[in-house]
């Protein structure tokens, strides 16, 4: 289970077998390790743990839960992850292991956290194209969440010592591999749609993309407001069907009840359902179920759901501002 609290200094691991085994160890138990791939180095969580997930986000001082690519070491581990349909096999057999990250529906049973997804029912995967990525994706036998292992709106890393220079005493290690070869993000691909989508320009351009697909790609600009986003872009909101009310201090009847903490709403005893986002009043655990709560809330089908205050810094920033997309009139 990842922890809010920091290492007292981050590990500097070298990119061989006990490196790896260490790496692979401390991610296992939720901890977070930056590691090269041929872009950028990533700041790896095992994607199947919310909390993890909920780490990198606070690591990254993100203010907003922008989906995150889960990384995986083959096309069979992506395709438990994943729904291909034909184009994105094609770009897969093309790319893979390289910079394109493909966004493509989840699968039913997909082991990757929601938040990992921001909520929504898509996901994007990549196979990184550099050898001790694929080994720590191998050693640790889960896919991994890597943004890029910098805080929100730096640069881009492209060494450790870069790593090191931002997140020192932040996150539990990194593995120094050397100068990454890429240094800029994967393209990222929407296949979504009937016609491949570019979501971000990288590091496989366009021309290569349109050259295997035999057309071209739609561009992001083409897609409404309400489609289908990726990392690189504001995400699409999840919104339950049922209206969602922030900061509720009372309870209606035949609402469902989302809390923080230990402050009880008047009226609690009309709920259908309650639940606690985290009772001892900790944002990563409160992160770490936030979408999947909204949804157990929303099965029972209420009339609304009250949401009761969240504090506005550190993470809680990025769950008001989910919550308050998912309150907006639609």
């Amino acid at each position: 289970m990842a922890t809010s609290v920091p290492p007292d200094a981050t590990e500097c691991l070298d990119a061989d077998a006990p490196g790896i085994a260490r790496a692979a160890s401390l991610l296992k138990a939720g901890r977070l390790v930056a590691f090269p791939t041929e872009t950028v180095y990533g700041l790896g969580g095992d994607a199947t743990q919310g909390a993890a997930v909920a780490a990198i986000y606070a690591a990254k001082g993100r203010p907003r839960f922008n989906p995150l690519i889960a990384h995986v070491a083959d096309f069979a581990t992506a395709r438990k992850l994943g729904e291909f349909n034909a184009q994105a096999c094609k770009l897969a057999d093309a790319f893979w292991p390289g910079p394109l990250t493909l966004v493509v529906p989840r699968t039913p049973d997909c082991p990757v956290s929601s938040l990992a997804s921001a909520g929504l029912d898509s996901i994007a995967i990549r196979i990184p194209a550099h050898p001790v990525a694929l080994d720590l994706l191998r050693a640790t036998g889960r896919p991994l969440a890597a943004p890029s292992a910098n805080p929100s709106g730096g640069v881009s890393p492209t060494t450790a010592a870069h790593v090191l220079s931002d997140l020192d005493g932040v996150i539990a290690a990194v593995i120094d591999g050397g100068a990454t070869v890429v240094g800029v993000e994967s393209t990222v691909v929407s296949c979504l749609e009937d016609k491949p989508r570019l979501l971000r320009p990288g590091g496989t351009s366009r021309r290569a993309i349109e050259a295997v697909l035999g057309t071209a790609l739609a561009d992001r600009d083409e897609a409404d407001a309400t489609g289908p986003h990726s990392p690189g872009q504001l995400a699409s909101h999840y919104a339950p069907h049922a209206p969602l009310r922030m900061d509720a201090t009372t309870v209606a009847q035949d609402e469902a009840v989302l809390l923080f903490g230990k402050e009880r709403p008047a009226g609690l005893e009309h709920a259908l359902v309650v639940l606690n986002l985290s009772e001892s009043g900790d944002l990563i655990e409160a992160a770490a179920n936030l979408f999947s709560y909204l949804r157990r809330l929303d099965r029972v089908r209420p009339a609304a759901i009250a949401v009761a205050p969240i504090p506005d810094h550190d993470l809680g920033e990025a769950i008001n501002d989910r919550l308050r997309r998912a309150a907006a009139p639609r």
